[in-house]
């Protein structure tokens, strides 16, 4: 996810050429400490920040760009108080994204304010909510995940997190997902299945998907889920469907479904 911190020039250590700091060091620290224990969400949100650059500011500007885009950053609506509405997600019709959304959370123990409060760690009081559209905008990325993996079909798995992280590099070309899909890849070794390919699959899902951050989520959660994966062109997820899912809880994720989107709760 997009770090949420709009001043981001002042996370890190060497400027890059943009004029935005990027910390490798503390990125690399962090990625070691979610490789030994991949429970530890903090650290995932450690690598975001200390390597999404442009990433925030740059999808936002891309946001504006968009047909509706003028009009959701002008409502400026907070994700995670709507989804953490539960009569409002109930309200959907069966075979909806809305209703698949309820059903996950509810089976899954999960909540869109859970995860909020996992981006909270490490940071100053109030970093994280601060009114500025570039900070927003990050936390409609953070906040948008769950619904990110129900569109993409990728599981809680440690396997579907990291393939997760994969497509979410080449939607918000933030450095951090693809610096935690490397590590997955490393992690994942000679295992005789197609981990890697499925990794790179969702980086090249991501890339011919529509642009998941510009979509209106209040209005997509009423859109039957298949016509909606359908019109945003996310096609099967075929090298991640052929690992058998008794499988998919190996090497080959950094972080376990509890991580990245507690993000790897549950990049």
């Amino acid at each position: 996810m997009t770090a949420v911190n709009p001043d981001l020039r002042a996370a890190g250590s060497r400027p890059s050429r943009d004029g935005y700091k990027r910390d490798w060091g503390k990125a690399l620290t962090a990625l070691r400490r979610l490789l030994n224990n991949k429970e530890d969400t903090s650290q995932v949100f450690e690598i975001m920040r200390a390597l999404s650059g442009r990433s925030g500011p740059d999808g936002y500007h891309r946001l504006l760009a968009t047909p509706q885009g003028g009009r959701l950053a002008y409502e400026r609506v907070e994700l995670v108080q709507r989804l953490m509405d539960r009569t409002w997600v109930e309200s959907f019709a069966p075979g909806t994204l809305g209703a698949a959304y309820a059903e996950f959370t509810a089976r899954e123990n999960l909540s869109a304010e859970g995860l909020a409060e996992e981006s909270r760690k490490g940071m100053a009081a109030g970093a994280v909510e601060i009114s500025h559209p570039y900070a927003w905008f990050g936390r409609r990325i953070r906040d948008s995940h769950d619904l990110w993996h129900l569109l993409t079909g990728y599981g809680r798995d440690g396997l579907g997190e990291a393939c997760l992280v994969a497509f979410s590099f080449a939607q918000t070309r933030s450095l951090g997902w693809a610096f935690i899909a490397l590590g997955a890849m490393v992690r994942a070794g000679n295992t005789g299945l197609p981990v890697r390919r499925a990794i790179l699959e969702g980086y090249m899902r991501g890339r011919s998907a529509a642009w998941l951050p510009g979509e209106d989520y209040e209005q997509l959660m009423a859109e039957p889920l298949e016509a909606a994966r359908a019109r945003l062109n996310l096609g099967r997820a075929n090298y991640y469907e052929s690992i058998p899912a008794e499988l998919r809880d190996g090497r080959a994720s950094p972080a376990s479904s509890g991580a990245a989107a507690q993000e790897l709760r549950a990049a």
